[in-house]
């Protein structure tokens, strides 16, 4: 018992130091981060911001004015009533809020702010399954029980496919099985031992110091003692052991739901929605909930783009003529290709130029209908920003759903891939959760320690390749909206070959320490600049002015 609990007490260690000593050294870096860093200037400011009043002030030294920008946030809901998204969210002028009629005649009924394609008349769906959880299901159903010398040779790809998913399927969800158990034994014991020891000294708070007072000849108090101890030890006097329990809770709440629903076979919310499920071309299906059981992450994401800048609330986002139009369709889960090809197309239909996609996963079945929407929005000039994922890969090599490359060899022209990138010009500079690539990542953008609005008029500091997308798609919607006559090709093009280069820097390979060059992690070998796109974006347009 003691062994295992010593080796608890190591893993628990580690956890933490991760979970709290290494996210404070991302947030307040030497001198001090700024908590606006990603729309700061490198000169001015010696963080590896994106220069937006830099852009704002040679915009109004050029005398150019700006026309309203609709920017499509498919995602997980937003808080539409935020303090600091007042005024910034698109509003459907030609749907009566409330009245139950579809007053447009778009299919969707009151969707006066948005849609929500994973809710029905009941509800919304909340958790769902991966991806890779509903393939796993439906190719056992077809092979599960077959003997691999009986396929027969028309079924011999899609049964190699089924072998790749079960592998896959089966070695995921036994580790999260596993780590699941783990940490849902630690924090008892965490808890235990924390209400044992304030029970025994009669403290309100335990202190390295009440437990070097313990003379106690009991097993169990000695054994809570030492293990209690080392974890101060470790992590410091200054740590409080209530903020180690909820800490580990969150670790069991997110391998509880990699269990119970992410990897649970036997789980299937799509009753919810009460669409036809297997016809992924069925469109008319939904509610006009826009805000969702947790609006937290679109939230974080239109901020970012679009935060008013002119009041003296929370944050300045980066395109201050930008309108966010909220479309749901990613639950705590993996988002379905029928219920983003549908908010790809509701988007386009209801006039967005830019679409943000700050989602992502490993397998697409109907990938062909996601293609088809892609196609469609290309077709119609709008823009596609898509975060590269947050799993270390380098995503020339590993699938990476939704993608600008089609099922029929052919790729999207209106696609940008990003990367997140941190506030300083170290070998950290590059997210170490990023994906990347050469052939397939566009460019980077910040995404580390990033401050938005979050739900409740609340804001938060959050990670993710999910953060770096809005970045570039608030520039993209600064670009369209002072040169409206960019197309979504050119805004793709200018945002690339205008980012910052960084000659011989070297920083590590996400998911290791290997050093390599900045410029060999994707297409542009760049980091988004709006002052230099603004500065280009003036060199193409020069004699248009509206």
């Amino acid at each position: 018992m003691r062994s295992n609990l010593m080796k608890v007490v190591v893993s628990l260690l580690i956890f933490i130091s991760v979970s709290t000593t290494g996210m404070s050294q991302e947030q307040y870096s030497e001198g001090g981060t700024p908590q606006n860093w990603f729309v700061l200037d490198p000169a001015k400011d010696k963080v590896q911001g994106l220069s937006v009043d830099e852009a704002y002030s040679f915009l109004k030294e050029k005398k150019r004015e700006s026309k309203s920008v609709i920017v499509a946030v498919i995602d997980s809901g937003v808080d539409i009533d935020h303090e600091d998204l007042q005024g910034k969210i698109w509003i459907n002028e030609d749907e009566i809020e409330g009245n139950g009629i579809d007053d447009d005649n778009n299919g969707y009924i009151d969707d006066r702010y948005g849609w929500n394609f994973i809710g029905g008349a009941d509800g919304n769906v909340e958790q769902d399954t991966h991806e890779m959880t509903r393939e796993y299901v439906r190719l056992s159903e077809k092979f599960g029980d077959i003997d691999e010398k009986s396929v027969k040779k028309k079924d011999r790809a899609e049964y190699d496919y089924f072998l790749k998913v079960k592998k896959d399927f089966e070695e995921t969800y036994e580790k999260a099985a596993s780590q699941y158990a783990f940490y849902n034994g630690l924090y008892k014991n965490v808890v235990r031992y924390n209400n044992l020891l304030k029970a025994y000294l009669d403290v309100d708070t335990l202190s390295l110091n009440d437990l070097r007072g313990i003379r106690s000849q009991d097993s169990t108090i000695l054994e809570a003692r030492n293990l209690v101890g080392m974890i101060f030890q470790q992590v410091g006097e200054d740590v409080n052991f209530e903020d180690i329990a909820v800490e580990l809770e969150g670790a069991v709440k997110y391998f509880g739901d990699q269990v119970n629903y992410a990897y649970n076979t036997d789980f299937d919310p799509r009753t919810i929605v009460g669409d036809n499920y297997s016809d992924p071309n069925e469109r008319i299906y939904g509610n006009n909930d826009v805000k969702g059981h947790d609006p937290s992450h679109g939230t974080h994401v239109s901020g970012i783009i679009a935060a008013n800048r002119d009041n003296d609330l929370g944050i300045q986002g980066i395109a201050e003529n930008a309108k966010i139009m909220v479309v749901r369709a990613v639950p705590d889960g993996d988002e379905r290709d029928k219920d983003v090809a549908n908010a790809i197309r509701y988007a386009v239909d209801n006039g967005a130029s830019i679409i943000n996609m700050s989602f992502g996963k490993s397998y697409s079945p109907q990938k062909e209908v996601v293609d088809a929407a892609i196609k469609y929005a290309e077709s119609k000039g709008v823009l596609m920003v898509h975060a590269a994922g947050n799993s270390s890969k380098n995503i020339d090599k590993s699938d990476n759903y939704p993608s600008r490359n089609f099922n029929d060899g052919k790729s999207a022209g209106n696609w940008l891939e990003i990367g997140a990138s941190a506030a300083g010009d170290n070998s950290d500079f590059v997210g170490n959760f990023s994906n990347f690539g050469k052939k397939t990542m566009d460019v980077f953008a910040p995404g580390v320690n990033i401050y938005s609005t979050t739900p409740d008029n609340s804001y938060e500091s959050y990670n993710g390749t999910s953060m770096a997308a809005p970045s570039t798609a608030g520039v993209a919607a600064m670009l369209m909206s002072y040169y409206p006559d960019l197309t979504a090709t050119q805004v793709r093009d200018i945002l690339n070959k205008s980012s910052r280069k960084f000659d011989n820097l070297k920083v590590k390979r996400p998911g290791s320490e290997e050093l390599v060059d900045f410029s060999e992690l994707s297409i542009s070998g760049g980091l988004i600049n709006a002052y230099e796109a603004v500065k280009m974006a003036e060199t193409l347009t020069i004699g248009k002015k509206d």
